[in-house]
């Protein structure tokens, strides 16, 4: 029996190695040319300390100088004597330079680009090399730009067909923006575009509890991907309920793909909140003013939010405001480039 283990190290790369259930995370990312910093080998020297943020894993032989039982109980492990159970995510304290590794290329082809909204285009690409790509639902890639002398944009995968060697994107329309100005102007199904990734500690994490997802725009691109996943993992097991703001109601995009979740996800629900005083949608206004008692499950709820800073630090301080601190708040801001 192996296991996926997904290496996040501190310059947000990811890599995924494959780890056998009898052979340590240290001995199988060396052999798979990961180089974990490491001293001992034998749990004494706390070198390859890491915390393991999802999975079950036996933590092995050491001594309590390389890891206290407080370190153990928040989930720390020494990777040369970490065994792993189940897939597991490991972050590493070291840049992925520094383990003599970096983030892979991909050679891809346009084969859709849409235009889903005046403000946004849905993007799908298709490689040989995707086939063989990993990514934690939430992550994002680096786009580049062609023709614009290797600038890139960033962009969180919406979907991910590993077995078709499919990636699709949900991405803003900026005005005057390049990828923008790309997609509208230039972009031909069959092109050629390169991506690298993925990045990012912005990824979903083990459901224990009620989760409440926050999207703004094209925020809603991972958490598509999120439900996705759960929803070929077999369902959810504690309520989930995703809060999607626009500006208008002609910013709206895959609400049918949303009503499919509902379907496929018992416990899932969605709202839409618009910002325009004249929407047809029942809830106007900012995700804040939609963020209720039942979803903060008086603090027992991870938090997850994606959206433009203004949005973060809004949901930040309505936290504070509300005095609700929740077991965990992951968040990604995104902002709009043009240069």
């Amino acid at each position: 029996m192996s296991y996926n283990i997904a290496l996040n190290f501190e310059d947000g790369v990811t890599r995924f190695v494959e780890c056998g259930g009898h052979e340590s995370v240290v001995d199988a990312a060396y052999r798979q040319g990961i180089n974990i910093p490491m001293d001992c080998r034998e749990g004494a020297c706390s070198t390859c300390k890491c915390r393991v943020e999802s999975g079950e894993y036996l933590l092995g032989d050491y001594i309590e100088d390389a890891l206290s039982q407080d370190e153990a109980d928040r989930g720390y492990a020494l990777a040369c004597q970490m065994r792993p159970k189940t897939d597991c995510v490991v972050l590493v304290g070291s840049s992925s330079a520094a383990c003599s590794t970096k983030q892979e290329v991909f050679t891809t082809s346009i084969t859709e680009v849409r235009r889903l909204s005046d403000s946004t285009f849905a993007l799908e690409l298709q490689g040989e090399g995707l086939k063989s790509l990993n990514f934690l639902p939430g992550q994002y890639a680096n786009l580049d730009v062609p023709g614009e002398g290797g600038h890139h944009r960033s962009y969180s995968f919406s979907s991910m067909g590993a077995d078709e060697g499919r990636a699709r994107f949900l991405i803003r329309n900026v005005p005057g923006g390049l990828m923008s100005g790309y997609l509208k102007e230039r972009a031909q199904v069959g092109a050629t575009l390169t991506m690298t990734g993925p990045f990012g500690s912005f990824y979903l994490r083990k459901l224990e509890r009620p989760v409440l997802m926050l999207a703004g725009g094209t925020g809603l691109a991972p958490f598509l991907a999120m439900l996705d996943k759960l929803a070929s993992n077999g369902g959810l097991a504690h309520p989930t309920h995703l809060i999607y703001g626009v500006n208008t109601d002609r910013d709206i995009v895959e609400q049918d793909t949303l009503d499919d979740f509902t379907n496929r996800l018992p416990n899932f629900t969605y709202s839409i909140v618009v910002v325009d005083a004249n929407s047809e949608q029942p809830k106007k206004g900012y995700v804040t003013h939609h963020i209720t008692s039942e979803h903060l499950n008086e603090g027992n709820v991870d938090i997850y939010l994606c959206g433009p800073p203004p949005m973060v630090e809004a949901v930040a301080q309505h936290l504070r405001d509300v005095d609700v601190k929740s077991v965990s708040f992951h968040f990604e801001k995104f902002n709009a480039s043009i240069s």
